[in-house]
């Protein structure tokens, strides 16, 4: 199969003594101090052996504010990454003030999930900037990580971004078949604030990837009739779907996203494969946003087929 050709930024690979930055994409901390989570977060990261900068105006209700944090960060020479704090519902407000031009300037790890979703596909849609779908501070580092969690980390961030990404738990075939492309996409509620939007990414020959919190089945099917709406399901070249939290853990005897998916796209042969390697409240992977990835959702197998960090 043919591997489409992407123009990508070069990144540098994480190191021990590397200095990471702190921001708020979504909703602002409070009480930094007191927030045990969060400050655990921060000691999970620091046993890993980097020093870690907080942003100015992390707790700043403004979000042109929030986005200075940002905006500083890729700027300073020093600040080698740079990681949410935490989701929340308020990311797409600050893409009015993302200096998106110094992004493409100054290359460099940016992680986060859930509401992160929104930056991470509007920075890799403006720049080609590879971002990062993988725990923030407080609720993914700083609530009991697993082996899980920090060997991926440290794989995709420190070491290398080519090669299997292994199972966290069952993986299910949904629909039979092989797929290559960008893979795409997040939180698919937050995902969906991006639509008519100068930020909107080209599904065109991607893989999508798809997690959610809370969730039904009438959202469900909400939200695909927006994606076929957009026309994303004519695009894309398969699916992969994540941990579904209130499906999977709140009702697991309910009809589940991946067989709402299965026959809402009936019409379409694409594949799609089930995992649990990325969600809320589960161990996450690292997925590089923007990334040429390559699935078989018969063997069960995820594959980076491209080392985006030198």
């Amino acid at each position: 199969m043919k591997v489409p050709i992407y123009t990508i930024m070069t990144l540098k690979r994480l190191k021990k003594g590397d200095l990471i930055g702190i921001v708020s994409p979504s909703d602002p901390l409070e009480n930094i101090e007191k927030d045990k989570q969060f400050n655990s977060g921060v000691k999970f990261l620091e046993g890993l052996g980097f020093k870690i900068i907080l942003g100015e105006n992390i707790s700043a209700k403004k979000p042109e504010k929030r986005a200075e944090d940002i905006n500083k960060f890729f700027r300073e020479v020093k600040v080698k990454a740079i990681i949410a704090s935490q989701g929340g519902d308020s990311a797409e407000k600050l893409l009015p003030f993302i200096d998106f031009e110094s992004i493409k300037s100054n290359s460099k790890i940016f992680l986060g999930i859930s509401d992160i979703t929104v930056l991470l596909n509007a920075i890799n849609t403006k720049t080609n900037l590879i971002t990062f779908h993988g725990n923030d501070v407080k609720y993914g580092f700083g609530r009991n990580p697993t082996a899980y969690d920090k060997n991926e980390f440290v794989r995709i961030l420190m070491k290398d971004t080519k090669g299997e990404i292994p199972a966290n738990g069952e993986r299910k075939t949904i629909r039979n078949g092989k797929a290559t492309g960008k893979i795409l996409g997040g939180n698919i509620r937050c995902l969906l604030k991006l639509i008519d939007t100068e930020y909107w990414p080209d599904f065109t020959d991607s893989i999508l990837f798809l997690e959610a919190y809370k969730i039904d089945k009438e959202k469900c099917l909400s939200y695909f009739k927006k994606l076929k709406e957009k026309k994303v399901f004519d695009k894309i070249k398969g699916v992969i779907v994540g941990f579904i939290f209130e499906m999977q853990e709140e009702n697991p005897q309910s009809e589940q996203m991946e067989d709402i998916l299965l026959n809402f796209t009936k019409d379409y042969s694409f594949p799609i494969l089930k995992t649990n390697d990325f969600g809320h409240n589960i161990p996450n992977t690292v997925i590089p946003v923007g990334a040429i990835v390559e699935f078989d959702a018969d063997k069960k197998k995820i594959k980076l087929i491209e080392n985006n960090i030198s």
